[in-house]
């Protein structure tokens, strides 16, 4: 961090707590809570999210306080070990409230790679339900993360850039908007590999996805993380599409 520092570069804090029993170590999947579950829940990650947030206070201002917790098969809240012992709303809900006490002044961010192809409906619905619950609730929870891995359908393969629904895109950008929250790009990469052999042709297409995705309404976040630089090049366009739509920030990833 101290050499980021030193070069102008900004960071973005990810991730407080990945809801995801697939990322999560497999001690905390095996954790017994004991007798009181959640006490001790709520014990363990008050010290985890307090001891990172605490650590880096005042070097990073933009933090995903949970990373993925609605499901895209189903668009319901994740199982974990916190929310059986918690309760699924309980347990994100203290996330973010323990994350404001430790970070009074930074941004607290629900982070997910919900899009706008068509396999992606019952995800974007799940999470408009989730922020629709931390509104109502009085959650601090400041922005919605979009991961943009356009053309990739959450899988390492491309699958073409036929399948996007625009107008739902726009109409799930509008409605997460209305209820007062901000929005950020957090990730960008672009699965190009059905797009033209042509080098030119392949960065004139992935330079026009980003800003189409992001319509009106999305920042790229100053700590844009940007994966696959070396595949050949086919995100340099895609970012600097985003980039043109506020002062260009250069930027490193935190965590």
């Amino acid at each position: 961090m101290a050499w980021a520092a030193e070069n102008g570069l900004a960071y973005r804090g990810h991730t407080l707590v990945w809801h995801h029993v697939q990322w999560l170590p497999r001690w905390v999947n095996e954790y017994q809570f004991g007798a009181n579950p959640a006490a001790e829940a709520e014990a363990l990650l008050r010290a985890h999210v307090t001891t990172v947030a605490q650590r880096y206070r005042g070097r990073i201002s933009s933090w995903d306080a949970i990373n993925e917790a609605v499901d895209h098969t189903d668009g319901a809240i994740r199982e974990t070990v916190f929310t059986r012992a918690l309760g699924k709303e309980a347990a994100n809900d203290l996330i973010f409230h323990i994350a404001r006490e430790a970070l009074p002044n930074e941004q607290l961010v629900y982070n997910d790679y919900m899009s706008w192809e068509a396999h992606s409906t019952t995800h974007r619905n799940g999470v408009l339900r989730l922020l629709e619950g931390f509104k109502a609730r009085g959650v601090p929870v400041d922005a919605l993360g979009v991961q943009a891995h356009i053309g990739s359908a959450n899988t390492d393969n491309s699958v073409g850039f036929a399948t996007q629904n625009e107008r739902e895109w726009r109409r799930f950008l509008d409605e997460v908007t209305a209820m007062g929250y901000d929005l950020l790009i957090t990730e960008l990469d672009v699965h190009d590999r059905t797009l033209p052999a042509d080098v030119a042709a392949r960065d004139a297409g992935d330079g026009a996805l980003p800003a189409r995705l992001s319509g009106s309404h999305v920042q790229l976040s100053p700590t844009q993380g940007c994966a696959g630089l070396g595949d050949g090049g086919s995100l340099f366009l895609a970012a600097g599409a985003l980039a043109a739509r506020r002062p260009r920030a250069e930027a490193a990833n935190a965590l």
